[in-house]
């Protein structure tokens, strides 16, 4: 049987007073929690900058199908819609606009997707998302 040990005498263990015990289990559970929570918003990060190249692809993709010769502004933007429900589901698809104008004697056509922002998975506000796709045909 072991006796307690007196004030000043070297406990030869880890050196822990008894105030100590259990801290480790509280470190483990504090710090696993906060690089969990690290990790996680790494995920949500490249979550969020995927959204954003998927549909600012899609978007430039249906500017250029809409600005050949034999395309209105239309069939660009419903190009735009198809590649944005095909990737990323109908939330996302819900606003897409095309416009064209005239730049220095060429036709020029913009494709505008305006898209949630996903924060918790592929959920989040509406429209807090917009992009861009810009083409020109040749005149």
């Amino acid at each position: 049987m072991r006796l307690p040990a007196l004030a000043g005498e070297d406990t030869g263990g880890s050196g822990l007073r008894d105030g100590e015990r259990g801290s480790a289990v509280v470190d483990f559970v504090l710090v696993g929690a906060v690089l969990t929570l690290l990790a996680m918003s790494i995920v949500q990060l490249a979550v969020i900058v995927h959204v954003r190249n998927t549909l600012l692809d899609a978007a430039s993709s249906g500017a250029r199908y809409g600005s050949l010769a034999d395309r209105t502004a239309t069939e660009g933007q419903e190009r735009a819609r198809d590649l944005v429900l095909s990737s990323l589901g109908p939330d996302y698809a819900g606003s897409v606009q095309a416009d064209e104008s005239r730049d220095g004697g060429r036709r020029t056509l913009r494709v505008v997707i305006t898209a949630p922002m996903p924060v918790l998975g592929l959920i989040g506000p509406s429209g807090l998302l917009e992009v861009q796709g810009h083409a020109s045909a040749g005149p």
